[in-house]
């Protein structure tokens, strides 16, 4: 074979390759999961990257969707979760609490409560499942490293 010839086989086997491969993308498209994989939250003491498989599947955490998003009612199983900052926003001065706290809390149940920001509840809640797990930072000057790092 000529030096010419190998070149226009090793042309067309390319070309054959690559529409095969972008027929076969097009065919089978990866699927989107149903909840997000990782998640940035970009915050001024360091962006926090968070991992849902790791805290849901059984060789990671093993926690079930209702023991983080905590405020959806049991039955109403078909209702999609909200984000934490759905609810969990301070008001403006002079604004009211959003709407959303109705639809889950009773007016006289939420009346004199103060409404936490939305990194106080990850806080409060993220630091206190893992210490119950004993999973995280012992001393308290590791403990912001744990979750924040600087990008």
């Amino acid at each position: 074979m000529t030096p010419q010839k190998e070149l226009k086989l090793a042309y067309s086997l390319t070309i054959i390759l690559l529409v095969v491969g972008v027929i076969s993308y097009a065919a089978a498209p990866a699927k989107t999961p149903d909840e997000p994989v990782r998640m940035m939250f970009k915050v001024v003491a360091g962006n926090v990257l968070f991992d849902h498989k790791t805290h849901t599947v059984e060789t990671g955490y093993g926690l079930a969707c209702i023991d983080c998003h905590h405020h959806r009612a049991e039955d109403e199983e078909e209702e999609p979760f909200l984000a934490c900052g759905y609810c969990h926003q301070i008001p403006k001065e002079g604004e009211a609490l959003p709407q959303s706290c109705v639809e889950c809390h009773e007016p006289d149940e939420i009346e004199d409560t103060e409404m936490i920001k939305r990194a106080d509840a990850f806080h409060s809640q993220c630091e206190e499942c893992h210490k119950d797990a004993g999973i995280g930072p012992v001393k308290d000057e590791e403990r912001c490293a744990w979750c924040h790092f600087m990008m």
